[in-house]
């Protein structure tokens, strides 16, 4: 890859961020690219023996086999939050401000060990991080090239391709929109035609679509091995 690292960000939040990360991952590993994750804030975040744990990295380093110290791994996840809810707000109850100059040492401090980082974002990218700044400060000052996870179904339309002008806006570089099926069964003329649509007046390019799952946890080794080489012939 000639760029440091990858910014993966979507039109909402539980749009399948965290799943695409871990098959970009999972695959530029395999392909003996020193990549690692990051996840720079995470709400609704674990505590377990003394430390904080982001759900979302540990799926990412599970699925990829990474185990990193406890001194990396505090890069990987600098800011979690108990709270499920917007940044901003689980930052403020934890009266612990989210830090962009934090946030971007940790991620300079991966890059100088590892090839490749793939941050995943929180919700939007107009998500508030704190009272002045949004989570498009932290993609505009990383300066990383942005995959955008966008869902299939109706109102797509709406979120994708504002987000893609918000992108672009910024002079950030978008590599592609991946759709993610977040319902059962095959997808019809709506979400066929959505696709459609958000490459045409998104002139974006589509890197592909992830299979509906109901749960992350229910995810076997086939199907991400499937799913990895798919993300692969589109690299």
């Amino acid at each position: 890859m000639t760029f440091p690292g990858i910014f993966v960000t979507g039109t909402d939040t539980a749009v399948g961020k965290t799943f695409y990360s871990a098959i970009l991952l999972a695959f530029l590993r395999a392909r003996g690219i020193d990549a690692v994750p990051m996840k720079p804030i995470q709400t609704g975040a674990i505590r377990r023996n003394g430390r904080w744990h982001s759900t979302d990295l540990d799926f990412c380093l599970a699925l990829s086999g990474l185990k990193p110290s406890a001194r990396e791994y505090a890069r990987m996840a600098p800011f979690c939050f108990a709270k499920a809810c917007s940044p901003h707000l689980a930052a403020a109850i934890a009266r612990r401000p989210i830090s962009l100059k934090t946030i971007v040492a940790s991620f300079d401090a991966l890059r100088r060990r590892h090839s490749v980082v793939i941050v995943e974002g929180a919700g939007g990218v107009l998500v508030p991080l704190n009272a002045r700044k949004t989570m498009l400060d932290l993609m505009r000052t990383l300066a990383l090239p942005t995959v955008v996870v966008a869902r299939t179904g109706l109102g797509t339309l709406n979120h994708t391709l504002l987000t893609l002008k918000c992108l672009r806006h910024e002079r950030l570089r978008v590599l592609g929109v991946v759709f993610n099926t977040t319902f059962p069964g095959r997808p019809g003329y709506i979400e066929r035609d959505n696709v459609k649509t958000i490459a045409r007046l998104g002139n974006v390019r589509v890197l592909g679509s992830l299979p509906f799952l109901p749960s992350l946890s229910k995810l076997s080794a086939d199907q991400f091995r499937r799913e990895m080489l798919d993300v692969g012939r589109l690299l």
